[in-house]
């Protein structure tokens, strides 16, 4: 009993100032400002309804993607150190709705506006919340080029990216269609 209160005394001792050295220099553990709290307090709907003014397309998602993405993405959103953020290919969508492609990257989120809050809250990584609108709207748009969600000439705003169709807009399950009865077939 002795020797373990020794060593749980040592290793308090030790670990002090690694939690200093992480408060200090991470933020662990520093109390939020009101405006802080407030920056939180903001939900983007599906509708697009919160988007602020803004725009940007895939040609000019590249260059900020190169600038302040890839070091973690890799270029072009392949090969990067973290999850992968390009599944299909450039005016290439993605065939039938359980394709397993479909179910990572920018393709998984039912609604585009997903993409966008997602990006400009937390990237890049190394500074959240740090890109302006236009950059936002425009790495979003080359990511969903990359994805052969929409075409490269396509502008994303607060009115067009809303009406984005996304591959997981019914949550990969695909549409029952609808027969009218002298048009049902015989299977159905």
């Amino acid at each position: 009993m002795r020797c373990s209160l020794s060593l749980l005394a040592a290793a308090m001792i030790l670990a002090a100032p690694a939690a200093g050295l992480a408060q200090s220099r991470y933020n662990v553990g520093t109390p939020l400002s009101q405006e802080a709290i407030k920056s939180f307090d903001f939900m983007l709907g599906p509708e697009g309804k919160e988007l602020p003014p803004g725009r940007g397309t895939a040609k000019e998602g590249a260059a900020v993607f190169a600038k302040r993405c890839a070091v973690c993405h890799g270029q072009n959103g392949e090969g990067g150190v973290v999850r992968r953020l390009v599944v299909g290919s450039p005016g290439h969508p993605h065939q039938g709705p359980f394709k397993d492609a479909e179910k990572d990257g920018p393709s998984y989120y039912p609604s585009a506006t997903i993409a966008w809050d997602y990006i400009n809250r937390a990237m890049p990584a190394s500074k959240p919340g740090s890109l302006t609108p236009d950059e936002v709207y425009a790495v979003v748009a080359f990511l969903f080029y990359r994805n052969g969600i929409i075409q490269e000439s396509d502008v994303l705003d607060a009115k067009t990216l809303p009406k984005v169709e996304m591959p997981n807009r019914h949550g990969f399950v695909p549409e029952v269609p609808v027969y009218p009865p002298e048009k049902k077939p015989s299977w159905f």
